[in-house]
């Protein structure tokens, strides 16, 4: 999920950048192997890859199938809608939504990393809880409103093989393709920028 326009801190030195993973790659559309092996080091270097992959995207959330890894995983660094920043990973999560009497869904601007350069308006719940894993296997529970609750749905999407083009209409997809093909070589181009900085 890309970072909204109110922008949050970063920081992130720790692991590599990896390429990530455009709609129509077969990774993205289908569902993610669950994780067995927790406490690894794999595991831990995975997650720190991806978040320094995030950083320089300019990311809120990732998924695991983003950088072309077929497990149920993302992270997370991305602000509610209070402006408190929330960082962190799931591994295997499972995501409980309000009960339909007591939802609120919410249309509002949505953009993903893998998805480059297009951004539409999505209906999310405003309220998301997410029950998972930690690297080290230990139970996670993350609650977000707001905007990171669609974080949180969306990135959970991601892992079950689906983007956010998928809850569009035909013609909003079509609309969000033909951003992305028209601005994609200039995302591209600034992320190649913020990852050639980090050597410097």
């Amino acid at each position: 999920m890309t970072e909204p326009a109110r922008g949050s801190a970063r920081g992130s030195a720790r692991g590599s950048v990896r390429r990530i993973t455009v709609v129509g790659e077969e990774i993205l559309h289908r569902p993610c192997q669950e994780v067995t092996e927790f406490g690894t080091p794999e595991l831990s270097a995975l997650i720190d890859d991806m978040f320094l992959t995030m950083h320089v995207a300019d990311g809120a959330g990732l998924a695991a199938n983003q950088v072309g890894v077929d497990l149920r995983l993302f992270v997370y660094d991305c602000p509610d809608d209070y402006g408190i920043r929330h960082v962190g990973h799931v591994i295997n999560p499972v995501l409980d939504l309000p009960d339909p009497g007591s939802r609120r869904l919410i249309d509002d601007s949505e953009g993903c990393l893998s998805v480059p350069g297009a951004t539409m308006a999505v209906p999310r719940t405003d309220r998301a809880v997410v029950r998972g894993f930690d690297k080290d296997g230990n139970p996670v529970v993350v609650e977000g409103t707001g905007y990171f609750a669609r974080c949180l749905q969306h990135e959970t999407d991601h892992l079950l093989g689906h983007t956010y083009l998928d809850r569009l209409s035909k013609r909003d997809r079509k609309d969000a393709l033909r951003q992305m093909a028209d601005r994609r070589e200039h995302v591209f181009a600034q992320r190649e920028i913020k990852t050639a900085a980090l050597s410097r």
